[in-house]
C-alpha cells in the first residue's frame, strides 16, 4: 500500500470522531452559522431555532471536540469555530448539496 493511502486506527478514529461531531443536525447547523462569525449562545439558539440549554449542550460538545473555541466578554461568552479545515469543509459541503440553484436538495430543507 502507498504511504498516500496508509492511515494509522488513530487517525482513522479521529476523524470519524470528527465528522461523528458534525452528524447531529443541530451541531451541523451549529457550525454552519459560526462559519460566518462568532455569535453568543442567545444568537445561536435563535439563528438554530433551539433553547439556549440545548444549543449550550452542543456547544459543550463541540468544544471539547476541539471545533469551537469560546472568549468571555463580560457576563456572555462568544463562541468560534476553531479549526479553519473543518469550517471549510462543512462550507464545501452546503455549497455543493446547494448546487446551481441555491436550495439544498432532498434534504428536507
Amino acid at each position: 500500500m502507498s504511504d498516500d493511502l496508509a492511515l494509522s486506527p488513530a487517525l482513522l478514529q479521529e476523524a470519524a470522531g470528527r465528522f461523528g461531531m458534525l452528524a447531529a443536525t443541530t451541531r451541523l447547523h451549529i457550525v454552519w452559522v459560526l462559519t460566518h462569525g462568532e455569535r453568543d449562545v442567545s444568537s445561536l439558539a435563535d439563528e438554530v431555532d433551539g433553547t439556549v440549554a440545548a444549543v449550550s449542550q452542543h456547544l459543550a460538545k463541540l468544544k471539547l471536540a476541539g471545533l469551537v473555541r469560546a472568549r468571555r466578554e463580560g457576563r456572555h461568552q462568544f463562541y468560534v469555530v476553531d479549526d479553519p479545515h473543518v469550517a471549510a469543509i462543512v462550507r464545501q459541503m452546503v455549497a455543493h448539496l446547494r448546487g446551481d440553484s441555491g436550495r439544498a436538495r432532498g434534504l428536507g430543507a
